[in-house]
């Protein structure tokens, strides 16, 4: 089953976050917790993690890419 990964809230406020770098790429193993991106904001850049464990089965916003928060970005296949 493909497990979404959506832009995460990096605070009280935000609305939009930027793809700064993706640690991991297709067709890597991850798990669950790991880190397999980074997120810019103004003051610092922040890890996000893989929801599930499987393999990075596709990445949709590309790094660089300006996205709202709770869109997907990518997705997991987890193998269920």
């Amino acid at each position: 089953m493909r497990v979404p990964v959506e832009m995460p809230r990096l605070g009280y406020d935000t609305e939009v976050g930027k793809i700064g770098n993706w640690t991991a790429k297709v067709g890597d193993a991850v798990t669950a917790g790991q880190p397999i991106g980074e997120l810019e904001t103004e003051k610092a850049t922040v890890e996000f993690e893989s929801p599930a464990a499987g393999t990075l089965a596709e990445i949709v916003h590309a790094a660089g890419s300006e996205v709202a928060v709770g869109t997907v970005i990518a997705y997991i296949e987890d193998g269920k």
